[in-house]
């Protein structure tokens, strides 16, 4: 295959999701004159004050993710990205996007806080959460450049992991996984709990290292040792950072800043929106997710940014510190060639301008808290959304924490929460989550079984 011209150091890509709308969209819906009918390739972009949508840029990325599933696709990015300087040329389907946008009723919201969830958890099965928007873009780059094997990091339950080791074996690529796990637990089977047992039934090949040898060597330096050893083995490997967060990754979440958009441009009246902040898209005044590695956080902070959605992002860190996020986000906007303080971010110095990172490790990463796993049984409860203990579970604890300890900062506000998916690894949670459900949950019963004399 033809090498792309995008380095892999670079890794940044992005493709133009045009199928949210149905195929035929009712003018009145839009806020358009009644009476006719508007045909997807004429459909203005309501969202961005009625300048013409680009036409997309091949038939495939025309048709709905049942029908272009794993179809290699070139890649346009919107009107207002247009100007990052290193953009993606291609993307693989691989998700199941458009993700739905619905009302969330959390119990004991404030009133005047409105609340609004985007389900990347429901973005595919085995590949579920917000790892499948940066996986089409890295993978199409692995195809592109003509790899035969891809290698990636993460924790003994990562979903970036699992994710990886179904995409790889959709694509016919070896997939390598390098898992952190405890020192007691290094030289034994990891077993098959959660998102290994994906992984192994995928045929991932799992390479297991100390959390403390991960800590003193580092990610990059232990994938590097892994592809020189592949290398000698006669493989060429493609590889792929801690949950896909690198410069071209971060293009799966700047793309979904156009989902959005054309989303709430769609639904404004049937979700009966007002307007945002400024000029505002669908009533969105705040976009809230879990920061674990930094690429979901930046692709969303760069596109609200320069689109015209205009809404405030806040993203609840699950490890690290808020400054390492920072730090680590500006390295990827560099990546993608947008300076601080330079003219496509009209001046602003970068990721402390962009976003707001706020800490909510709670007792560590993976760790969870009693109150948090409390927080994620009484929303499954109430609303039937399941949030992962590691990621959205801890970022909505803390977010209901602030919004309850100072609903008037809140009240006026339209706020999205990117559930990030990441279910499989609460497998890993049974023993916590065990007595909190059976404790708070409805009580087990044993039906009395009445027996007729006579059967119909």
């Amino acid at each position: 295959m033809q090498r792309t011209f995008i380095p892999q150091s670079f890794h940044s890509t992005s493709i133009r999701q045009v199928t949210i709308f149905p195929d035929r969209v009712a003018l009145q819906q839009l806020g358009l004159r009644s009476g006719r009918n508007l045909h997807l390739n004429q459909l203005p972009n309501i969202a961005m004050g009625g300048r013409q949508t680009k036409p997309a840029t091949s038939p495939s990325a025309m048709l709905p993710a049942s029908e272009s599933f794993l179809q290699l696709q070139s890649y346009s990015p919107p009107d207002w990205a247009s100007r990052i300087l290193l953009a993606p040329t291609h993307r693989f389907r691989l998700g199941m996007l458009p993700t739905p946008i619905h009302e969330w009723q959390l119990p004991d919201l404030p009133v005047g806080v409105r609340l609004l969830i985007k389900r990347d958890d429901l973005s595919g099965m085995q590949m579920s959460g917000n790892k499948v928007r940066k996986l089409e873009f890295l993978m199409a780059a692995a195809v592109q450049g003509g790899y035969d094997s891809v290698i990636t990091i993460g924790g003994i339950q990562s979903n970036h992991a699992r994710a990886t080791a179904v995409a790889a074996r959709y694509l016919s690529f070896q997939c390598h996984l390098i898992l952190r796990t405890s020192r007691q637990e290094v030289d034994s089977d990891p077993g098959l709990a959660g998102n290994l047992l994906v992984e192994r039934m995928a045929g991932a090949q799992l390479h297991l290292v100390t959390k403390e040898e991960y800590g003193t060597v580092g990610s990059g330096a232990l994938l590097e040792q892994l592809r020189l050893e592949l290398e000698a083995k006669g493989r060429k490997p493609y590889i792929i950072p801690v949950g896909g967060s690198n410069s071209l990754g971060c293009w799966g979440y700047i793309e979904a800043i156009n989902e959005i958009i054309q989303q709430t441009a769609y639904q404004q009246q049937p979700m009966k929106m007002t307007r945002g902040q400024g000029d505002g898209t669908g009533g969105i005044t705040d976009i809230v997710m879990a920061c674990g590695s930094g690429g979901t956080a930046a692709g969303l902070a760069l596109g609200a940014a320069l689109s015209p959605l205009n809404a405030k992002v806040h993203a609840y860190g699950v490890c690290d510190t808020p400054e390492y996020f920072y730090d680590y986000i500006d390295g990827l906007f560099e990546g993608l060639g947008v300076h601080p303080g330079g003219e496509l971010l009209g001046g602003r110095s970068g990721a402390r301008d962009l976003l707001r990172v706020v800490q909510a490790r709670g007792s560590g990463y993976a760790i969870s808290t009693e109150a948090e796993l409390r927080t994620v049984q009484e929303v499954a409860a109430a609303t039937g959304v399941v949030l992962d203990p590691v990621y959205s579970g801890k970022a909505i604890h803390a977010l209901l924490e602030e919004i309850r300890a100072d609903p008037d900062e809140w009240r006026g506000r339209t706020i999205l929460f990117v559930h990030t998916g990441g279910l499989l690894g609460m497998y890993d949670k049974l023993d916590q989550l065990g007595p909190l459900v059976r404790t708070y949950g409805p009580p087990v019963s044993r039906m009395e079984v009445r027996h007729s004399t006579s059967h119909s």
